[in-house]
C-alpha cells in the first residue's frame, strides 16, 4: 500500500509536537521540585504540578478506567484521520486532527509510562529516572505533568461582591502543558474554520446510530 505524502507529513509533524512536549515535561520533572515555581515575567511562570486525574485535577474516574478512554480515543482518532486521508479530506481538518492526537498522545504517555520510569515528585526534591517498573506508580496510573501558568490579571475582587468580596481574583489561572495546549488549539481551530467537516462527521454518526 502506498503512503502518500501528506499522511508522512503528518507522522512527522505529531512525532516533533510529541518531542517537544515530552522535553518540556522530562525537563521540569527532572530539574524542579513539585510545586516549585519560576517566574519568567508577571503573567507566565514555570510552575511545576501533577495532575492525577482529568482537566482541571478531577478524579472522579478511576486513573486505569480513564487512561484505557484515553488510549481507545488515541487509537479511533487514529484510525479516523487515516479514513480521510483515504478520502482526500482538507489539508486543514487533518492536519488539526493530528494537532488533537498530538496532544492527546502526548498526555496518554505520562499515565502509561511515568510511574514505571520516575521517582516519585517532591517539594524536597526532584525527580529522576529508576529502573523501569519500580517507579512510583503502576502502569496506567502515571501522572500528567504540567507547568505553564499565564496569570494575566492578579486583582481582587471589590468588597461589594457578594460572597467573594476583597478575596484575591486571577484571570486564568490553570497550569497545563504543551500536549493541553496542542488539545485545545486544535479543537478551538476545528470550531472555527471546519463546520463542514463537523457537519459532516455529525451526520455519518446520526446515520450509524
Amino acid at each position: 500500500m502506498k503512503i502518500s505524502n501528506k499522511a508522512v507529513g503528518l507522522t512527522l509533524f505529531v512525532l516533533v509536537l510529541l518531542v517537544i512536549d515530552q522535553v518540556m515535561k522530562i525537563s521540569v520533572k527532572t530539574g524542579m521540585c513539585l510545586h516549585e515555581s519560576i517566574r519568567v515575567t508577571d503573567w507566565f511562570y514555570i510552575s511545576f504540578i501533577e495532575n492525577n486525574g482529568m482537566a482541571y485535577g478531577m478524579s472522579f474516574i478511576p486513573k486505569p478506567l480513564l487512561t484505557l478512554f484515553r488510549l481507545v480515543a488515541c487509537c479511533a482518532l487514529v484510525w479516523y484521520i487515516g479514513k480521510e486521508l483515504k478520502r482526500g479530506a482538507r489539508t486543514l481538518w487533518v492536519t488539526l486532527l493530528a494537532l488533537v492526537l498530538a496532544g492527546a498522545v502526548g498526555n496518554l504517555i505520562d499515565c502509561m509510562l511515568y510511574g514505571l520510569i520516575f521517582s516519585g515528585s517532591s517539594p524536597y526534591y526532584s525527580s529522576f529516572l529508576v529502573p523501569f517498573g519500580t517507579g512510583y506508580a503502576p502502569f496506567l496510573e502515571g501522572r500528567v505533568v504540567d507547568m505553564l501558568y499565564f496569570p494575566l490579571i492578579v486583582t481582587t475582587y471589590p468588597d461589594w461582591v457578594p460572597l467573594w468580596g476583597g478575596q484575591p481574583y486571577i484571570f486564568f489561572s490553570p497550569v497545563f502543558n504543551f500536549a493541553d495546549a496542542c488539545i485545545s488549539v486544535g479543537v478551538v481551530a476545528i470550531i472555527l474554520f471546519c463546520r463542514n467537516e463537523l457537519a459532516a462527521l455529525g451526520h455519518s454518526l446520526n446515520e450509524k446510530s
